[in-house]
């Protein structure tokens, strides 16, 4: 898809017109997470917005680690944010680490102090919190505010050297306190932390904050687009006067867009990591959850999860997405791309009382419109299973599939009659008889018979047993982010694992393939398969099946 086929929105139609009218030459963007926690779909708009937007129009793009809060850095999240950034499809120019320019941010902060625009405050964080004002009303001056130039370079000094526990002070922006936009109220530019760093190690014990790091951060690395969500559009004042009063190198502009809420869905990293450490589920690559490595392991593609960044737009108007759009990306891009094979979860016998050879290789395709995927041995016998659902003694109208009196396809084999059923005590169905037509076999039919229904089966002797995890919505509530007792709003039936009967060719592992069990749904095999011991998980259904329960 070209920048002319792409469905345009405000930030790119506004990049082509700055380059029609020669105001920038080359973009440069930056997806810039904090490594505290694993990504979800939330980042997976913003990195194809930023990364995607550099691709398209020739330019470059930054993946940036905002490593400023070392707490709650760690480098199993710089890994996993690497690793999902490239499975995205996406490369970036540069891989960076706001902690790599702490010492020029370091430098900067003691100009604003010469300047006489940042001084050091020792008023405790709830005198300062008290001290800030409403949105109504002013804030008060900090007592420690007209110290001169000198004393607060001599404090900010000592702060770096160690010499204060943490809490003591912080550096300060001289702005207003009177200001309507509380964001400007004197806003703390470094706190003290007596915490190693993922990266810098023990080398510092005060750390910048984001606002006072992100807009320099991006004038180092020569930023012309910085890309954020709209709860930063307050912070763009502060974002301008730093760049305004520092001497750096260019001055990027910021722009807003609505975040990606998704319904039904949880992206707070804080209540993410709570499912995870209270054990609602197995861990951040859950299939259940919302993210990247979640999705990837459940079966989701990424040029599905492209695909559906691209259908939902950019705005900056504030909406919740539906999760069936999500689901329907996948499956839109699934069905192009995915090996189509037949697994039975819940299987009834069928005997073709009429076939006495042995068993036969059908050589069949693994998509009868990508040859590329070759093909594989379909072994079709005397017994066979079919799933339950297949049959009916009793059917519904609109029902097409095998009954009493009635015919259907096997799908790539023949078309069999039914001949006779055998229940148990209960009524239930315990095997079907039918008779095959040899004149039927698919691809050489020229009996000219016609039915109805095809079903999909596997043959009894040579399928083998595979694990199958059927993946539904974590939460029930289409608002969880709202409650604070997650577990009260969780899906007791979001995981299903039962066995299924799996044809030959899916007992091998293929952990790149994705596959279509036809007429089941889109699966991929899970890491935790083995040689005989397959494990495939439910990516989608072929339909929402959600809806339909819930009316």
């Amino acid at each position: 898809m070209t920048v002319a086929d792409k469905p345009t929105h405000f930030i790119r139609a506004k990049i082509a017109d700055q380059i029609k009218q020669g105001q920038i030459t080359e973009i440069v963007t930056r997806f810039p997470p904090e490594p505290n926690g694993y990504l979800h779909i939330g980042h997976a708009k913003s990195i194809c917005l930023n990364f995607g937007l550099a691709a398209e129009f020739g330019g470059r793009c930054n993946l940036r680690f905002d490593d400023t809060n070392p707490e709650k850095e760690s480098q199993e999240y710089i890994d996993a944010i690497t690793t999902d950034v490239q499975w995205l499809g996406f490369q970036w120019d540069q891989i960076c680490h706001t902690a790599d320019y702490f010492e020029q941010l370091f430098e900067w902060a003691l100009c604003l102090i010469r300047q006489g625009d940042a001084y050091v405050d020792e008023q405790s964080a709830d005198m300062m919190r008290a001290n800030r004002g409403t949105l109504t009303e002013p804030g008060v001056d900090s007592p420690y505010r007209d110290r001169t130039p000198e004393e607060n370079e001599a404090l900010f000094l000592k702060m770096r050297a160690g010499e204060f526990e943490d809490g003591a002070c912080v550096l300060r922006a001289k702005i207003s306190m009177s200001a309507p936009n509380m964001n400007l109220r004197d806003p703390a530019l470094y706190r003290i932390k007596h915490v190693s760093h993922p990266r810098a190690g023990d080398q510092w014990c005060i750390y910048p904050t984001y606002d006072f790091a992100h807009g320099q951060s991006d004038a180092i690395e020569g930023i012309t687009h910085s890309l954020c969500t709209l709860e930063f559009e307050d912070h763009r004042p502060l974002y301008e006067w730093l760049l305004k009063k520092l001497p750096v190198p260019c001055r990027p502009k910021q722009t807003e867009f609505s975040r990606l809420e998704l319904e039904a869905t949880v992206t707070s990293k804080r209540k993410l990591n709570t499912l995870v450490s209270e054990g609602h589920v197995e861990g951040w690559d859950d299939p259940r959850m919302p993210t990247i490595a979640g999705m990837r392991r459940r079966g989701y593609s990424p040029e599905g999860i492209q695909l559906f960044c691209e259908r939902i737009g950019v705005t900056r108007k504030p909406n919740t997405i539906e999760l069936q759009t999500l689901e329907g990306a996948i499956r839109d891009d699934l069905e192009g791309r995915a090996h189509k094979a037949m697994a039975v979860l819940d299987p009834v016998d069928v005997i073709v009382t009429n076939w006495e050879d042995d068993a036969l290789e059908l050589d069949v395709p693994w998509h009868p419109k990508r040859p590329e995927l070759g093909t594989r041995v379909l072994p079709f016998g005397r017994h066979v299973l079919i799933d339950r659902s297949d049959f009916e003694l009793d059917p519904p109208d609109g029902f097409h599939r095998l009954v009493p009196g009635g015919a259907v396809r096997l799908k790539y084999g023949f078309i069999v009659d039914f001949e006779d059923v055998d229940l148990d005590a209960d009524g239930r169905v315990q095997t079907i008889y039918v008779r095959y037509d040899p004149t039927t076999r698919s691809g050489q039919d020229q009996s000219g018979r016609k039915v109805k229904g095809t079903i999909h089966w596997v043959h009894a002797e040579t399928a083998k047993t595979a694990t199958v995890r059927l993946y539904d919505r974590l939460f029930t509530v289409s608002d969880p982010g709202r409650h604070e007792d997650l577990a009260a709003c969780l899906n007791p039936e979001s995981l299903k694992t039962q066995s299924a009967r799996i044809e030959p060719a899916l007992d091998v592992l293929m952990p790149d393939a994705y596959f279509q069990f036809e007429r089941v749904g889109f699966f991929k095999q899970d890491p935790d398969s083995t040689e005989g011991q397959m494990v495939y998980n439910r990516a989608v259904g072929l339909r929402d099946t959600w809806a339909k329960k819930s009316t």
